[in-house]
């Protein structure tokens, strides 16, 4: 990732670049009541859904960036615009220096786009045959085809079932091959949304694997948005985190972690079956001798917390962990959410 930052150092260099961006969505109301069955049809009450406010952010060439926020937040409305699915009601939209409203036959060949709940496989045909249906609608020249179909058919294990129906493939196989399509024409940034939803745990590895080795190798970037955090510290140096339609954090993972919460998990074996009463570490459980706290290192420190068991019984073992990203993102949402 070192190389990454280095390369988003410089300002000249942006591939995504919003300003402004709103999104408004309007969604009919409609009473269960057996009564209010004509008015329902006349008169329905509307909700506005404000599904991006005023969302300004650049990305540069090269960055792999995770893009997050609980569900509602604006996530896959952000993709969608940036995929040219949606168009904004105001603010800019600027990508590899393209509008994408305005120029999207030429800017939709320059990028790549995944979402993990569709697929663009044809159900009843093999999958090589959508390969080829890309190839001639996207009219990518036969040479570079072959050059590009051969490297994601390795690097993505396409090999053993290119030639079976997309119907009969597990999820992951099927991701994995929506995953080639979007790269066959190589494309420079490349926006997953979801891309490893239900997927298995080696499945899961398999495609973070590839995402990294494509950034390292090919220098793509990459926008990515899931629901496992621990999947996006791994993949990115960048998070970005949306809340009711706004950017609410912008920065790395470190800077994540000491900003909201440097919560710890602490694990002790005592001479007791008692848990020690600590001033600052919440008990979590007690299993015979072995009790586990939390803590907030911001707050107390582990010499500290020491100190106040050893007055009242005898430590035998300890450990400390931070807890897990996915641990510090529920907190942070649920304080959003007060």
């Amino acid at each position: 990732m070192e190389e990454q930052a280095h390369s988003a150092i410089s300002h000249s260099d942006i591939v995504v670049d919003l300003s402004g961006v709103c999104k408004t969505f309007h969604q009919k109301q409609r009473s269960e009541r057996i009564r209010d069955i004509f008015s329902n049809l006349v008169r329905p009450q509307v909700r506005q859904v404000d599904a991006l406010k005023d969302v300004t952010l650049q990305i540069h060439r090269g960055e792999v960036v995770a893009y997050a926020g609980p569900n509602g937040a604006g996530k896959s409305t952000t993709i969608k615009i940036l995929s040219s699915l949606l168009t904004p009601d105001s603010g800019t939209v600027r990508v590899l220096g393209m509008d994408p409203k305005l120029e999207r036959i030429r800017y939709v060949n320059r990028i790549g786009v995944v979402f993990g709940q569709r697929t663009e496989l044809w159900w009843d045909q093999p999958v090589a045959a959508t390969f080829e249906w890309k190839r001639v609608v996207w009219n990518i020249p036969r040479d570079r085809f072959e050059k590009s179909l051969e490297f994601v058919k390795e690097v993505l294990g396409l090999h053993d079932y290119f030639n079976s129906l997309a119907r009969e493939l597990s999820l992951g196989q099927r991701m994995r091959a929506d995953m080639g399509l979007a790269l066959l024409h190589e494309p420079e940034i490349l926006f997953l949304d979801e891309p490893t939803i239900g997927v298995d745990v080696l499945a899961k590895r398999n495609m973070l694997d590839f995402v990294k080795e494509l950034n390292r190798t090919r220098g793509v970037t990459i926008v990515l948005t899931s629901h496992d955090m621990s999947e996006l510290e791994q993949l990115a140096g960048r998070m970005i985190m949306v809340d009711r339609g706004s950017i609410a954090f912008d920065g790395d993972f470190a800077t994540l972690r000491r900003q909201f919460t440097d919560r710890r998990h602490l694990y002790l074996e005592t001479d007791a079956s008692t848990a020690p009463v600590l001033s600052s570490a919440e008990l979590v459980r007690s299993d015979g001798n072995r009790h586990e706290f939390t803590f907030d290192a911001g707050v107390i420190g582990i010499s500290e917390i020491l100190e106040q068991v050893s007055a009242q019984t005898q430590v035998i073992d300890v450990e400390t962990h931070r807890v897990s990203i996915d641990d510090v993102i529920a907190d942070l949402y649920k304080q959003w959410n007060h």
